[in-house]
């Protein structure tokens, strides 16, 4: 098969499809792979180390997309792809449909097979593409959350961890799965009172004996949530609906139970975000604030720490972009039922539940289209 990396071109993007190491494995394979020149650089990977493992490079992004039967990305295409994509063409990146209309159109019009990383699901109901960027983006929010509390940044100038003699910040953690427990543990870390929340009791006894002490479970209602936030100097919102759109636990009438410069970090907003005053921010410019509250919800959160990320999602992504190219994307489809589970959108037909209930088109059952 004809594989294609293109370069990334969303705000700040820096992560690429695949690292050499991947490259090389398909290479071994028999397959031929196109890198468009420079697309690794960001993520510390040089068009050298490519080409010394057998890929070739082209100069433009349209030369990849032209040359290329299957597609790896990291993020969604944006809208100077758009026309690049021709029909029958596999791609294989996140796509996070439910948030983003026009992107679900135009890949609708273009004929082509989209399988999202987001999507695949295991028997156990695991996520494992989106599980590596989950734990970067959960440590991170803290991160970029505790530089955000400072008061130059527009925060209410509160050390996150405190000082002896001073009380440490409160953060308030929605939602309990990968980014939520990583999110927890950094926050603990960094000497924060945290509290973390869920939907799910065994979820939370579970926690409740593996995590550190200054770490507290509260099942998640409207209720506890709003008696929360008086005290509660960082919000961490983490929570996940597979494929579907992400509910508001944080309205817009509650901001005005928080205190002024406190924080919102909307990890969610890939699909759509947890807070309703949320909408999408870029690295080069990462908030807002709304009622005196500041909200950082950069869309693409991992790509600031590229190398770690395109590592982390090769690792993963590895063995079903291998199955893909030695099998096709019906037959590895038909092989493996998570990967079936990454259709989203083929042939110009909805083929994941969820976005297509979204948007009121008909949904096609993929088992019917292999």
């Amino acid at each position: 098969m004809i594989i294609g990396i293109p370069a990334e071109i969303k705000d700040n993007e820096n992560r690429v499809g695949m690292t050499p190491a991947g490259v090389s494995e398909l290479v071994k394979r028999g397959h031929n792979v196109f890198i468009q020149q420079g697309a690794g650089v960001n993520s510390g990977f040089p068009d050298s180390e490519y080409t010394l493992v057998g890929a070739q490079t082209l100069p433009t992004i349209e030369d990849v997309y032209a040359k290329a039967e299957m597609i790896v990305k990291v993020k969604e295409p944006i809208e100077p792809e758009y026309s690049l994509i021709r029909k029958d063409q596999l791609l294989f990146t996140y796509f996070h449909f439910a948030s983003d209309r026009p992107l679900f159109e135009a890949m609708m019009e273009s004929g082509s097979i989209c399988l999202a990383y987001e999507t695949v699901q295991t028997a156990d109901r695991s996520l494992p593409l989106l599980v590596p960027m989950s734990e970067v983006a959960g440590r991170m929010a803290v991160q970029e959350g505790a530089r955000f509390l400072e008061h130059p940044q527009g925060g209410k100038g509160i050390l996150l961890g405190g000082v002896p003699g001073v009380k440490p910040a409160k953060v308030l953690v929605l939602g309990a799965g990968h980014v939520g427990l990583a999110s927890a543990l950094v926050a603990a870390g960094m000497g924060a009172d945290v509290t973390i929340t869920d939907i799910s009791l065994p979820l939370l006894r579970n926690l409740a004996t593996v995590l550190p002490k200054n770490v507290h479970t509260l099942y998640s209602t409207e209720l506890s949530i709003r008696k929360e936030l008086p005290t509660t100097d960082m919000v961490i919102g983490s929570v996940l609906v597979p494929g579907d759109k992400t509910p508001h636990l944080i309205t817009k009438d509650m901001l005005k139970l928080m205190q002024k410069g406190s924080v919102l970090v909307d990890v969610a907003i890939d699909q759509g975000g947890c807070f309703e005053t949320s909408h999408a921010t870029t690295h080069s410019d990462p908030v807002y604030t709304v009622d005196g509250i500041v909200h950082y919800a950069v869309a693409n959160i991992p790509g600031a720490v590229a190398y770690t990320s395109t590592a982390a999602l090769t690792n993963a992504t590895m063995p079903y972009a291998i199955a893909l190219a030695d099998k096709g994307w019906k037959q590895a489809c038909k092989d493996d039922e998570a990967l079936l589970k990454g259709l989203n959108v083929v042939g110009g037909k909805s083929t994941f539940k969820a976005v297509a209930d979204i948007y009121g088109v008909p949904y096609i059952d993929p088992h019917t289209l292999l």
